[in-house]
Parts: C-alpha cells; sequence; structure tokens
C-alpha cells in the first residue's frame, strides 16, 4: 500500500495559498483488491513546531479533510504529513507542504503605481526599479498583481511560466494576485521590470469593440520578500521611487493583436504616479494559470490561389506562434491568423469579425525569436507577410489555457466518434482560458454562462475543472443582483440584463456539478446564497399560475426546428424551457440544502419544486399528456429533468420518438435540448434510437463536421455547409464547445462511468453496447484514483474490464445481464457468449423503403404478413422514406413486421458471405 498525489486545495504543494482551512487529499495505491482505508492521521508543522495533530481517526474519508489547527500565518511554509491504514493491516505515508500567501490583500504594504502617458500612447509601460541586496539570500518571493495584464522580469529573465496573470475576474469585486518563486536572485545590484498590458482591464473588449470596461489607466502592484540566510527580511515594493518607460511591445491587444519592434530602444523613463485601487478586493490566485501546454510544429505551407503564403497546424487550437527568424534590421514579419480556408483554398478570417488578429514582429538583424505577451488567437492557419523563405521549422504553434489535469480518456472502434472525442477536448482547451469562453477568436470571448452549463459535465470528465470553476463561480456571485439575478456573461462586461433561463441556471448547475464530481461540499456552502438567490429571484417573478412566463429568454438557442431569421430562439416555448430549468434548479437547491443540513431550506425548496411541478404539467401538458410544444427539446426537458407526471411520459416519448423519425433519425435540437437528447433516449429503453442518432454523419450531427474536417466542435451544426461554403451568419465559430456536451453521455453511457455517490466514492460502472461500435475503453482519474471501464463485443463474444480504485466501492451492471454485482477494488474480467452482432448491417431502420422493395425475400416477406402490401397503388410515394419515416406513426405490429423482415434479410446477407 503506498500513499500518493497529497494535495492542499487541489494541488501539489501549492505556494501562495490563501485558504485559510487547507483541505488535504490523498490516493491509495495497492496491489490488492477491496481495499478500504480504515483510519488516517495528519501531522501539520511549521519550523519543526507542532501546529496541528489530527490524531489517529478511524475514518474511510481521504478527501479534501478540513485543517483543524491553529490560524495560519502569512507567507509561511507548512510541512503536512499523512498517515493511513487499510483493511489488510496495510500502512502507508506521504509528505507535502504549502506555503501560505500574504491571506488578505490589505497585507500588501506596497502603493499601486501608474503612468501618466499621453492617452494615444500605445505601447505598453514597463515599470522598473533596481535595487541592491547587501546579503547572501536564503528565499525570495514576489507578490504581485496589476490592473492589466502583466509579466515581470528579474534581472531580465521572466519570473514563471504562466500567461495573462492576474486574470479575468470581476475588478470591481474582485483582483487575484500571484506569488513567484525567484531561485537566482543574487547579492548585488538587481533589477526588476513588470511590463503591463490593457488586457480585459482597459483593451478593446465586447461586441462593439469598446476599450475602458474597468479604466483607463493600468497599473501595478508588487513587492519582493528577501529572506536572508542570516533570518534578518527586506521588502522592495512598488512606490514613488520606481520608474516607468515603454518598451518593445509597441501595442497589445487580445482582439487585435501584438507588435514587437525589436529595434526600439526608448531612452526616456518618467517618474510613476501613485495611484489607489481597493486592496481588499484582492486574493490570491485561485485556479491553475494559464500556460503554453503543448507546442504543435508546422505541416504544411500553402500558397493559396490568391497567392498567400499559409502555414497549416492542421488543428485549429487557442495560444500564439512562435517565430525563429534572422531577418535585416527594420524587417515587418505580419502574422495574420484564421480557422480555415475557404472552399477555394484561400485564407478565411472572416470568423474573427472586428477582431483582426494580427501580429507584427520587426526585426533588429541578429537571429532571434518572437513570441507574443499579452494576446492569444484562435487559429489554425497563419498568413505570413514580409518573409520571403519560409521554413516551417522556424513556426511553432503554441497551445495556450488553464493549465488543467487531464482526468479523461475514450477510444472506441468507430474513428469518426474517436476524432470527435479529440474534437470536443480541443474545443474545451481552447475555451478553458481563465474563464469559460464561448470562443477563442472573434469579437466576443466572454465568460457566457449557459454554455459553461451545458458543457460542464462533459468538461468534468476530460479535465479536473474544480479549481477552474470555483474562481468563476465566484465572479459569478459577485456579479448576480436581486435585480437582474444572475448575468449572462461572468465576468459581466455587457451592462444589466435580466437573468435568462439555462444561461443563468448556471449559478445552481454548476456547484452542483462540482460536489457531486469531486465531493466538494464547500463549493455548495460558498455558492449557496448565489443558488438559492438565483431561484427566489425566479420565484418573483413568477404570476399567478407560479409559473415564469415574462422577460427575455434564449430558449433552445440555436435549435434547427425554427427559422433563424425569426430570432434563433428554436421552435420550442421559452417559457416552457425556462420552466422546466425553474424546476430543475429548485430540485438541485433543495439538495443542496440537504447536504448543507439547512433543513427549513430543504422543506421551502421541496415544496416549491412539488409546486413548480404541478403547474408546469397544468400549463404545458394536456389532460392526455400531449405537450403543448412537441419539439425534441420539449420531449426531452418534460423526460430528463422528470416534469411530466407518470401517467404521460409513455406518450412523450411517442411524441420525441416521432419528431425524430419525420427528422430521418437526426437531431433538430439546439444549446439547451442537445445535451439531455441521448440521455433521455437511453434512460427510456431506447439506447438503440440515442445511438443511430449519434451515428448520423450527415448534417445535422456530430459526425457531419467531423467528416468536413472539424479539429474542434462548431458553434452551428452547418457552419460549414454541405457544398463547402460558409454559414453565413456572423455567428459562425469553428471552436464552441457547447454541442460537445454529448462528450458526458459517451463516458457515462457508452463507457458507463457514473457516480452513485459524490466524489465516485462509489461508482456504478454501466456499459451500453451500441450498434455501430464494438469496443469502448474510457478512463477518468477521480479524487480516489484512476477508474476504468472497458468492452469488446465481437465473435459472439462480450469481453468485459473494469478497475476500480482504494478506498471506493462500486456496482457493475454488465451488458445483457440483470444480475448487479457489488464491487471492491481491483480489476476484474468478465467473458461470455453473446448473439449480439453490433457490426453495422446492410439493412436497417435507415434503410429506404425502396432498398427494402429492390429485395425479393423482403417482397415475399412483407406479402406473407400483409398480402398486396407491396401492390398498394400509394406505396411508390413512400419509397425515398427511411423505413423510420414510414413507421413513424404506424401501429406497433407494423413495426414489429417491418423489424422482422429486416432481420431476416441481414441474416440472408450473412449467409450469403
Amino acid at each position: 500500500m503506498e500513499l500518493k498525489e497529497l494535495r492542499i486545495e487541489y494541488r501539489k504543494n501549492p505556494v501562495g495559498l490563501d485558504v485559510t482551512k487547507p483541505r488535504f487529499s490523498w490516493k491509495i495505491v495497492s496491489t490488492e483488491s477491496n481495499v478500504l482505508q480504515t483510519a488516517y492521521r495528519i501531522v501539520v508543522t511549521k519550523a519543526g513546531e507542532l501546529i496541528w495533530d489530527s490524531g489517529k481517526r478511524e475514518s474511510d474519508t481521504s478527501v479534501l479533510i478540513e485543517y483543524e489547527g491553529s490560524a495560519l500565518t502569512a507567507c509561511t511554509v507548512y510541512r503536512v504529513q499523512v498517515e493511513a491504514w487499510d483493511n489488510n493491516g496495510n500502512y502507508g505515508a506521504a509528505e507535502g507542504s504549502f506555503e501560505t500567501g500574504l491571506l488578505k490583500g490589505t497585507n500588501f504594504s506596497a502603493d499601486w503605481i501608474t503612468h501618466d502617458f499621453a492617452d494615444e500612447e500605445t505601447a505598453c509601460p514597463v515599470f522598473f526599479k533596481d535595487f541592491q541586496l547587501e546579503k547572501e539570500i536564503e528565499t525570495v518571493r514576489v507578490y504581485a498583481t496589476s490592473l492589466g495584464i502583466y509579466e515581470i522580469k528579474m534581472n531580465g529573465e521572466k519570473l514563471g511560466d504562466s500567461f495573462f496573470a492576474p486574470g479575468w475576474t470581476n475588478y470591481n469585486k474582485r483582483l487575484q494576485y500571484q506569488t513567484y518563486t525567484v531561485d537566482e536572485l543574487q547579492p548585488g545590484q538587481n533589477k526588476i521590470e513588470i511590463t503591463v498590458g490593457n488586457g480585459w482591464y482597459k483593451g478593446i473588449f465586447g461586441f462593439v469593440c469598446t476599450p475602458n470596461h474597468y479604466g483607463d489607466r493600468v497599473a501595478t502592484l508588487a513587492e519582493i520578500h528577501v529572506k536572508y540566510s542570516d533570518g534578518t527580511k527586506e521588502i522592495i515594493k512598488t512606490d514613488n521611487t520606481w520608474k516607468v518607460t515603454t518598451g518593445r511591445i509597441r501595442s497589445s491587444e487580445i482582439y487585435m493583436g501584438e507588435t514587437i519592434d525589436s529595434t526600439f530602444i526608448n531612452q526616456k523613463c518618467s517618474p510613476v504616479v501613485v495611484t489607489t485601487f481597493d486592496k481588499n478586493r484582492l486574493v490570491a490566485q485561485e485556479s491553475e494559470p494559464v500556460r503554453i501546454t503543448q507546442k504543435l510544429p508546422a505541416k504544411e505551407l500553402i500558397i493559396t490561389p490568391k497567392g498567400e503564403k499559409v502555414i497549416d497546424f492542421g488543428q485549429i487550437l487557442t495560444g500564439f506562434i512562435k517565430v525563429k527568424v534572422h531577418g535585416e534590421t527594420g524587417q515587418k514579419i505580419t502574422v495574420r491568423h484564421a480557422e480555415a480556408l475557404d472552399k477555394d483554398g484561400n485564407f478565411y478570417p472572416d470568423t474573427l469579425r472586428q477582431a483582426i488578429s494580427v501580429d507584427t514582429f520587426i526585426c533588429n538583424g541578429q537571429e532571434q525569436s518572437f513570441l507574443p505577451h499579452f494576446t492569444f488567437h484562435g487559429f489554425r492557419y497563419i498568413s505570413i507577410e514580409g518573409l520571403d523563405n519560409i521554413d516551417l521549422e522556424n513556426f511553432t504553434a503554441c497551445v495556450l489555457h488553464t493549465d488543467m489535469e487531464p482526468t479523461g480518456t475514450f477510444t472506441c472502434s468507430n474513428q469518426l466518434v474517436n476524432q470527435l472525442q479529440s474534437n470536443i477536448q480541443w474545443s474545451q482547451r481552447g475555451n478553458f482560458l481563465d474563464i469559460p469562453t464561448d470562443c477563442p477568436q472573434r469579437d466576443e470571448r466572454l465568460g457566457w454562462t449557459g454554455d459553461a452549463q451545458v458543457f460542464a459535465g462533459t468538461a468534468a470528465y476530460n479535465y479536473n475543472v474544480s479549481l477552474f470553476f470555483t474562481k468563476w463561480l465566484r465572479d459569478l456571485a459577485s456579479e448576480q443582483t436581486k435585480e437582474f439575478g444572475v448575468p449572462h456573461v461572468v465576468p459581466n462586461i455587457l451592462g444589466d440584463q435580466d437573468g435568462a433561463a439555462a444561461w443563468s441556471d448556471a449559478a445552481v448547475i454548476i456547484p452542483w456539478m462540482i460536489y457531486e464530481t469531486y465531493g466538494d461540499a464547500r463549493v455548495l456552502e460558498a455558492q449557496y446564497e448565489s443558488m438559492t438567490g438565483w431561484v427566489d429571484y425566479i420565484t418573483a417573478r413568477c404570476g399567478s399560475n407560479g409559473l415564469w412566463q415574462i422577460g427575455f429568454q434564449y430558449g433552445d438557442w440555436l435549435a434547427l426546428d425554427k427559422e433563424e431569421s425569426a430570432d434563433r430562439t428554436g421552435a420550442t416555448d421559452v417559457y416552457l424551457v425556462a420552466n422546466a430549468y425553474y424546476a430543475y434548479s429548485t430540485n438541485l437547491v433543495r439538495k443542496a440544502a440537504e447536504v448543507l443540513n439547512k433543513h427549513e431550506d430543504a422543506e421551502k425548496y421541496s415544496n416549491l419544486y412539488r409546486t413548480i411541478k404541478k403547474a408546469f404539467n397544468k400549463e404545458y401538458i394536456t389532460a392526455t399528456g400531449r405537450l403543448v410544444s412537441e419539439t425534441q427539446t420539449a420531449c426531452v426537458l418534460a423526460l430528463y429533468f422528470d416534469l411530466a407526471e407518470e401517467k404521460h411520459r409513455k406518450r412523450i416519448l411517442q411524441s420525441l420518438e416521432t419528431n425524430i423519425a419525420n427528422h430521418k433519425n437526426h437531431l433538430s435540437t439546439g444549446f439547451v435540448g442537445t445535451p439531455y437528447l441521448c440521455h433521455t433516449l437511453t434512460e427510456n429503453n431506447r439506447h438503440d434510437l440515442a445511438g443511430t442518432i449519434f451515428l448520423k454523419d450527415d448534417y445535422p450531427s456530430w459526425l457531419y463536421a467531423v467528416k468536413k474536417g472539424a479539429t474542434t466542435i462548431w458553434e452551428r451544426w452547418n457552419s460549414i455547409l454541405p457544398n463547402g461554403d460558409f454559414e453565413t451568419s456572423g455567428m459562425n465559430s469553428l471552436n464552441h464547445y457547447a454541442y460537445g456536451s454529448i462528450g458526458e453521455w459517451m463516458y457515462r453511457r457508452l463507457a458507463g462511468i457514473n457516480q452513485l455517490e459524490p466524489g465516485y466514492k462509489k461508482i456504478l460502472i454501466k456499459p451500453q453496447l451500441m450498434k455501430g461500435i464494438t469496443f469502448v475503453e474510457a478512463t477518468y482519474k477521480s479524487v480516489y484514483g484512476k477508474i476504468k471501464s472497458a468492452w469488446t463485443c465481437q465473435n459472439q463474444r462480450i469481453k468485459v474490464e473494469v478497475e476500480i480504485p482504494a478506498n471506493t466501492t462500486a456496482l457493475l451492471l454488465l451488458p445483457e445481464k440483470e444480475e448487479p454485482i457489488e464491487l471492491g477494488s481491483g480489476r476484474y474480467q468478465y467473458e461470455y457468449e453473446t448473439t449480439t452482432v453490433l457490426e453495422i448491417e446492410k439493412f436497417s431502420m435507415e434503410s429506404t423503403l425502396k432498398e427494402l422493395l429492390d429485395e425479393p425475400l423482403a417482397v415475399e416477406l412483407l406479402n406473407q404478413h400483409s398480402p398486396g402490401l407491396t401492390e398498394h397503388p400509394m406505396i411508390q410515394f413512400a419509397h425515398n422514406l427511411s423505413i423510420s419515416e414510414v413507421l413513424a406513426k404506424a401501429p406497433d405490429e407494423s413495426v414489429v413486421m417491418f423489424k422482422s423482415v429486416i432481420e431476416a434479410l441481414n441474416q440472408n446477407e450473412q449467409s450469403k458471405s
């Protein structure tokens, strides 16, 4: 038995932690089976002094155990030792550490400093100070932040490997600061430089590309804490002794790109201007920073029909280009960015709208490398101007995003599905850049709450998003008001707008997802006021019928069942959507109240949930079970959110099946219906139909984009039209993750990895077979350890392989078996016979009627079942319809008849082969 991955607040040996009661987690790794922790002990020390000893506690808890010692002190290193014992008498131990930051912003003694450059100056200011250190140094820490985004250099070398610090928060309420470890500072003369770009604070941003959303001057705040070997300390801090100048970054905007002039030398410097900003708003870095997580080599040089020099990196990504060059002094190299080429093969930047995304590098005559500092782009292709000879080895795409830990893998026998999984993960990486953006390329890149909400479940399978979402949810709560509810974007630069269903429901749904995924009740506690506030906001706007039926709603955004020229909200009644989410969020708030032992609230929201559900049925479902809107999304919400009365569920499911059949077994859902469509079918014994929709590869479908060469998820089902043209709307991103929400269904239903208890303390493994896929293998790295579910169904044999981490238990439901199997930790394999054939057969419910009638055997069998059917004069009008369409409203006996004919035809094909 070993203890591994000791984490403090999800991090390994964090530095700059301002959590006053940090929590400890570890994983037990054992070669034995059925391992459960029986006891643990946590010891925390400071400089050898005992601070907290939990004592040996009889408990199986190994995740997020809260520190219970005396109050922590700022800027202090604490050592942590964990011991644990298991049910087999084994013992393990692990050691780690954490270092506190300043603990509160008012502990900054430095001054905020800015500049007094003219308004037309676009160059990034460089704040600097020369300072002398006299004695031998033991440790150095730098605590820094800015209004704008900044980088620090110490003696000419950048501190840390992160980008876009301090990140984007609601500057009106919250601003992060960062802690840096400096290892190479020496006694003698030293220099610190802090360069600040406009970033989100005052840069050009939003739909109309306006600047100064939070302020009109960048500024910085920093302290260098030096501890000498003799135990004495010194602090060098921003104050009126610093100077400011401009450097080689002549302009930098997130939307517009960056200009670096390496020939520029500024001999002028000015005194800084001391300014103010409320230090009470300062908080330590809350999530992982943005880093370069991967570097992609250039794949191909293309000379387009227009004569453009274009480099293809083979993958849409978020980041920037590193360019190596030996140019002439003053030579200007221009790098433009785009997601795609048009159908003629020319550079196509139109999806960027007003965000021109152009980086300009001016050479100094020496061999050098250029790398932007304060901008990022969404692209696959770059167009190069100003460089005659292009060597692909000199161009590298640097992938940037919040440096989350990868947690999930999914592969299967269908290569198109594997590419879809890759596309989902790349869209998550490209849009989880400090906040969950909608897209990374155009003049938007905002934290849309609806997009984040529908994708959160999938996101948590692919990466550990606990810290990422926790940070963002704090901003959401800080932007929330009683008057307007939860904004549509967080941080909110769009101004006051009344909250909207599915978007503002992120306030409730995402905290609950974090709790279920990581067992983190502190998130529920921290967000509880926000969660209840959102539900109470809706309640205050309900009419006498108890329903929310006023104000703007997005509805089923971008659904295909309504002309876009109307309003893009889809055909589903927008208030049906609103009240479905009202009920759903209310029920989640009830559950959260129960977890937090808020018994009165639990009863209050339980009663409210029942009232909403009753009112929903009265308003939107007739006495015979017919929905007011019989769209796919309306049916899905009524079923998946468990709103319909039990007596009506069968008819609503039939309505859903009919609608799907009328769309030739294709989806027509938008942002709201898509995440739940396949889940709903699988849960209601139509997993076969869910699989049929999932594997469609013509428009509209997930695999349509894959077959069109997509490497990320599109904003629209038809972002690129079948003829190769682009959808002409000005809203056409090729990197939007919302429709990637199908990933959760892939993990939960196909692979079968589910939690039965928060944090996957108890696991449900329930893989479900699907026509067209013969094997699936998925892993998920939970807070307890690796979970694996793999299955194959080939050659009349089913094989299942399962891995359960130590200190958890699982319930296994094998495909085609009825009795569940209880498992402890360990690895398990099962193999048994089956008659199921998952390979795609020649004939199916998707075959056209003509394809069946071209087979003499089919004609014979159909006439046996129903004499004269194939000679009916009207049958020719149904020749081009699929069997599913033909049977959309047919009686059950007709469905059985055609299924038996299809089975006989396929058996006949097998006998031929």
